[in-house]
């Protein structure tokens, strides 16, 4: 009987131990909500992009999708926080060509955007649209070229603060046309409008998002957009290279980015449903609204991306000798 008893132990103990281990190993990806940080405050095309994202992210994954803002230091914070997560793709950041420029603009990081982050996909495409005060009078892009060069140092330019797209796509136009120009940095791009309209500044180069509501009734007048090609929001506006710039180009692109290390399987279902949700007719209809064009790609590709972006304007800054001091 003892042996009866003892061999039904034998038998019971693997059992027990296999069924206890079965729903972990039962257990797929996503099995509960997955965070999606945003590195800006609420209101920016950041913050709209990531929100719309997240619910069409939520619908292909049959999982919620978090928005979660997590503001400061130009995106440093919130992307230090995905970079310090567990690589289990429960945690991820959309971000713009500031996770490429904090790199080279900052003294010191926390992470190494590419040993501590992995790509997950592209998200989109914008152009930057150049605008002028309209008390210059000037209604084409060639006009401005020559005013410019005309009257070396009277141009003074917005940005949404030193380092920011806007700031760097100013200060590659100055390298690349020879202007000289003055930058004058504000907390957010929308706040300079008000100056431009009184010609205390004369130009800037801006999101389409936040310049819209101010060509839209003349308030601010549009020249030129930054593209490889014409934006549909701006059809009748050329890029800049079009119009006399051969080879500029600036793109106010969105990325999602997850903890480097994440499981092959894992980072593989996130591209597939991150394609899924681009392909949303009601994103890409909520996108086209604010100038941005979908643009899934795979991880190595969105990788590849990023490397060039940041090799782009390491170089900016550099030639530009832009500092934060």
């Amino acid at each position: 009987m003892n042996r009866v008893k003892s061999a039904a132990r034998l038998l019971f103990w693997p059992a027990l131990l296999f069924a206890l281990a079965a729903p972990a190993q039962a257990e797929t990806f996503p099995s509960r909500p997955v965070h999606l940080i945003i590195p800006y405050a609420p209101g920016g095309i950041v913050d709209f992009a990531g929100r719309e994202l997240a619910q069409k992210l939520g619908d292909a994954l049959r999982q919620t999708v978090v928005p979660e803002n997590r503001p400061g230091a130009g995106g440093i914070v919130g992307v230090d926080s995905v970079a310090h997560s567990d690589a289990d793709g429960y945690n991820l950041v959309i971000i713009d060509p500031a996770v490429v420029i904090n790199p080279t603009l900052q003294k010191s990081l926390p992470y190494d955007i590419f040993k501590d982050l992995v790509t997950v996909s592209r998200v989109s495409s914008s152009p930057e649209v150049l605008v002028v005060a309209p008390q210059l009078g000037i209604k084409s892009y060639a006009e401005f070229v020559a005013y410019g060069k005309a009257n070396p140092g009277k141009l003074f330019f917005a940005s949404a603060g030193i380092g920011s797209a806007p700031h760097l796509a100013a200060e590659m136009w100055k390298l690349r046309t020879g202007i000289d120009a003055v930058h004058v940095p504000y907390k957010g791009i929308g706040d300079s409008f008000t100056d431009m309209m009184s010609n205390k500044v004369q130009f800037a180069f801006s999101s389409i998002a936040g310049a819209l509501p101010f060509t839209s009734d003349g308030r601010i007048i549009p020249l030129a957009t930054t593209g490889t090609v014409r934006s549909p929001v701006y059809p009748d506006l050329p890029t800049v290279a079009e119009a006399g710039l051969p080879g500029y180009s600036v793109d106010v692109w969105l990325t999602l980015y997850g903890r480097a290390g994440m499981p092959a399987d894992v980072l593989r279902t996130l591209n597939t449903a991150v394609d899924k949700a681009l392909q949303d007719g009601e994103l890409r209809a909520s996108f086209a609204k604010f100038g941005l064009t979908p643009v899934a790609t795979s991880p190595q590709q969105s990788a590849a991306f990023t490397k060039s972006e940041y090799e782009k304007w390491k170089k900016i800054i550099t030639d530009g000798h832009i500092t934060l001091d």
